[in-house]
């Protein structure tokens, strides 16, 4: 973990100095003529910076348990999201405000980048922007007020002019626009075509939907809903491009989620947070007949287990008897089994190894189903995981289709003949998708297999759009010899 002090500015005073040192950032804070909404969205912005963090999870323990007001809470998260998701893009716009933007202290620029968002992306009254962005400054750097009431009012005349181009024409303008790093937008247009690529990324700064799961082990679908209207939280089934999704639940409003009726079901394990498109493909990878074993590889904090062995249920009145789970972290093992355990799921063995070198972990072993969810860029999850765009790196899509393309070689010599081999990633790259797909079919492990129907058509590809689910991408082979 980073040092949490890295990049800033030492506040202890240096050896004989008898001058003034800055009081500590929270007692300042305390005095702050900022809202507490936008420092709370600081603490959040600065936490996922230095330690390089989730902003989710940071939002989870600064905001959804602090005193703020439910207004308060929301604008916060509102802040800190947008923030984390268009961070280059302000740094773009801090950048052209700058004198020497190297000179910016990293804990200035967070504070900066909040008043920048609210002027870009908000179109928040410039007085008010800039009057609360000196504030939030001067909560922890009195004296870098100045500068910040200086760069924000150039900040404001320069958003005239944003995106800086014909967003229409220019591809930079594009990106500027909807807050995509450049690279990542030229590859959107590439591989999606330019229209589907523009309904992605308006669609990816768009607040994700809140979809439950009701685990069949525990209670059924319609029992989760009742307990849902009980608590006064009204809740809806789901279908994605007219395929319904079994045990999936829309939850209107994500505070229902504080609620203590709602948090009784989570320690019941009645109910998981997962989205549409995920338990949609759960429900999808399975075979028409029930299996005897199954492998996951890749199963992580248990989400699909639990997923799977709930459709398993749901669809035969029983779980998968001979269920193995393989993750590559010990941590997550032991995750994985305290979860299964508490929501019913049967795991029966959990081992920890290597994808890549699966022979070597389950020597000569076969499984009726084999479920590799792989690890990937995770694109279609932006909303959910808005620090995804600005930390993936061009080269780091070609590395993650490497590592599936292996995974799936890896897992073809351990399907029964006659079984099922399945795949699924969260995102939208040609490389990771399709391309996988087609070049593990050309490899000599992939010639024993063929693809099947998943969720009635050739592969199970959703698109984000205004209150869709995610993107997921899913197959199924099936082994012929």
């Amino acid at each position: 973990m980073p040092d949490r002090n890295k990049g800033s500015q030492d506040r202890r005073a240096p050896k004989g100095y008898a001058g003034p040192v800055e009081k500590p950032r929270e007692s300042r804070a305390a005095r702050s003529k900022a809202s507490p909404a936008r420092l709370a969205a600081l603490d959040v912005v600065r936490t996922v910076r230095e330690r390089e963090a989730f902003a989710q999870d940071v939002i989870g323990k600064r905001i959804d348990s602090s005193a703020l007001s439910p207004e308060d809470r929301s604008f916060a998260t509102l802040l800190a999201l947008g923030v984390v998701s268009s961070a280059g893009t302000l740094d773009d716009v801090l950048d052209r405000a700058l004198s020497k933007p190297t000179d910016v202290q990293p804990d200035v620029r967070d504070a900066l980048r909040l008043s920048v968002y609210e002027i870009i992306f908000l179109n928040k009254t410039p007085h008010a922007a800039v009057d609360q962005g000196v504030e939030l400054v001067r909560s922890f750097a009195p004296r870098a007020a100045g500068l910040a009431n200086a760069v924000l009012r150039k900040v404001v005349a320069l958003r005239a002019s944003f995106p800086f181009g014909d967003p229409t024409r220019d591809v930079e303008a594009l990106a500027r626009l909807h807050a995509f790093p450049v690279w990542l937008a030229r590859k959107l247009v590439l591989d999606l075509g330019p229209q589907a690529a523009l309904d992605f990324m308006r669609a990816s700064n768009e607040p994700a939907p809140l979809f439950v799961a009701a685990n069949a082990a525990k209670a059924d679908e319609a029992a989760v809903a009742a307990a849902f209207a009980k608590a006064g939280e009204s809740t809806q089934p789901v279908e994605i491009d007219g395929v319904p999704v079994p045990g999936c639940l829309r939850v209107k409003d994500n505070r229902a989620l504080l609620l203590p009726q709602v948090k009784q079901l989570f320690v019941q394990g009645k109910i998981l947070v997962s989205d549409a498109a995920s338990q949609l493909v759960a429900a999808s990878v399975l075979p028409q007949n029930k299996p005897a074993s199954l492998l996951e590889v890749g199963a992580g904090r248990a989400t699909k287990t639990i997923l799977l062995q709930s459709a398993a249920q749901r669809t035969w009145g029983s779980q998968i008897e001979s269920y193995v789970t393989l993750d590559n972290h010990g941590f997550k093992t032991k995750l994985l089994l305290e979860r299964a355990e508490r929501y019913g799921s049967c795991v029966s063995e959990a081992l920890t190894g290597d994808a890549l070198a699966l022979g070597n972990v389950v020597r000569g072993r076969l499984f009726d189903v084999v479920f590799i969810d792989a690890p990937c860029s995770g694109l279609g999850t932006l909303r959910r995981h808005p620090e995804i765009r600005w930390r993936l790196q061009p080269e780091d899509v070609a590395a993650f289709a490497k590592t599936q393309l292996g995974m799936l070689r890896a897992a073809a010599g351990h399907v029964t003949p006659g079984g099922t081999l399945a795949y699924a990633t969260c995102t939208v790259t040609c490389e990771e998708d399709n391309q996988t797909v087609k070049a593990f079919l050309a490899s000599e492990e992939g010639q024993r297999f063929q693809l099947a129907p998943i969720a009635g058509r050739s592969c199970l590809a959703t698109r984000l759009a205004p209150g869709s689910s995610d993107a997921h991408f899913a197959v199924r082979f099936t082994r012929v010899s």
